[in-house]
């Protein structure tokens, strides 16, 4: 889905989406391939997490009167190509631990995003394992939250296809990451699903009638364009016209928000200030990954890009490096920005890479011990996978049922 960050989120709107026909009349009958981009959604600012699940469409709808919390539902994944790197951690992973106390939470690995670009079938199945190990290892309780892999839920496909029919393709043409990813691969290298790998985005947040969604500063186009996709089939087959084919009417699809923390969302490269922390940049030297051991996450540290600026500050335009590093140090050692400005500002950069580097090394070791005891018991972690897909698919095919019924298709 993504690519998928800690203390105060976004206030963002409950509201349950409503079918308007003045407002989405106007908007898809007149103007089929407008998407809008710049528009603040519900008093937030479009920063990229989605918040309004009230209750799924596989259970019973719970009276205003009664007393039962019905908790928001959020949705995310991490692709399962290279390695997880500190970005993917304090951008979204560690976020989820949060979360999970609070919400209705579901974690999977999208590995049918991992295969819009050439890739290692070797390493897919892999992949795939070490990450879910890396979820748990991390704190993902699945008590609380359910982890799956995408591909285990054959109701994302679907789903795709049949928003693929409503989607136009100038919605698609406009994507930036396509655009992007295409002119570096070249055209005989990128099929299709680089292009659509949006509308299967979509899908995965649709499916589960999700609140929240938590994603990265690059993905707030992509969440801009499932909000517009919902709107439209909920105009398009929902309302009346769903009603008549015998179902209950409305909107099919909950319209979901964008929710981003106000820090740690976008961690920068180790080697650039100024680009995001990536799996797919070709030096492992610019990301700390999350399995790295001790001497490699000092040399690295060691090594990273600096300045010949005297002291330590954030926010300072002119030194990109120094804020990265030292919001990277503040969400490790769980100080807030004030401590930490005060902490550091007189060290030198030697004191402090050895300051980060000790914080990164007692951070990430309990999570290498867990993720080590986790990949070695197969059947505990197939069996949490298995369990995850099972409860994630009675959600998914209850709304892919009543999606099937509104778009006129017959009953199986």
């Amino acid at each position: 889905m993504g690519r998928t960050v800690l203390s105060q989120f976004l206030t963002l709107s409950n509201s349950t989406p409503r079918l308007s026909s003045s407002l989405l009349g106007s908007k898809y009958l007149k103007r089929p391939g407008s998407i809008r981009h710049n528009r603040t959604i519900n008093g937030d600012n479009g920063a990229g997490f989605r918040c309004c699940c009230s209750v799924s469409l596989s259970q019973p709808a719970v009276p205003e009167t009664s007393s039962i919390p019905v908790r928001k539902r959020i949705v995310s994944g991490v692709q399962p190509t290279g390695a997880i790197h500190l970005g993917n951690y304090l951008g979204a992973i560690k976020t989820w631990i949060e979360l999970q106390n609070s919400y209705d939470t579901l974690f999977f690995i999208v590995d049918l995003h991992a295969i819009t670009l050439p890739y290692d079938t070797q390493q897919l199945s892999k992949a795939t394992r070490n990450t879910a190990a890396i979820y748990l290892a991390c704190g993902v309780d699945t008590s609380k939250a359910s982890v799956f892999v995408q591909s285990h839920v054959r109701a994302h496909v679907e789903l795709m296809w049949l928003l693929s029919s409503a989607t136009p393709i100038g919605w698609l043409n406009r994507m930036i990451q396509f655009k992007e990813k295409s002119r570096k691969a070249g055209d005989e290298n990128v099929g299709v699903a680089l292009l659509t790998y949006p509308v299967l985005m979509a899908s995965d947040i649709l499916l589960y009638q999700s609140d929240l969604v938590p994603v990265g500063e690059d993905q707030k186009q992509h969440l801009e364009l499932t909000r517009e996709l919902a709107e439209r089939v909920n105009y398009l087959y929902g309302g009346r016209k769903w009603k008549k084919l015998g179902g209950r009417g409305g909107a099919i699809f909950k319209v979901p928000e964008p929710l981003i923390p106000p820090a740690g969302a976008r961690v920068m490269s180790l080697t650039d200030g100024l680009s995001k922390m990536s799996k797919s940049a070709p030096s492992d030297q610019s990301r700390i990954n999350l399995l790295d051991p001790k001497d490699v996450i000092a040399n690295k540290i060691k090594r990273c890009k600096t300045d010949s600026f005297p002291g330590m500050e954030f926010d300072n335009p002119e030194r990109p490096e120094c804020n990265n590093l030292l919001s990277i140090y503040q969400l490790i050692s769980g100080k807030t920005k004030e401590e930490v400005a005060q902490e550091c500002q007189d060290m030198n950069w030697g004191r402090f890479k050895t300051l980060l580097t000790d914080a990164l090394v007692d951070h990430l070791h309990p999570i290498q011990v867990r993720h080590e005891e986790i990949i070695s018991d197969p059947a505990y972690l197939d069996g949490v996978l298995g369990e995850g897909a099972t409860k994630a698919a009675a959600i998914a095919d209850a709304t892919l049922s009543n999606v099937y019924q509104a778009m006129g298709f017959l009953h199986r």
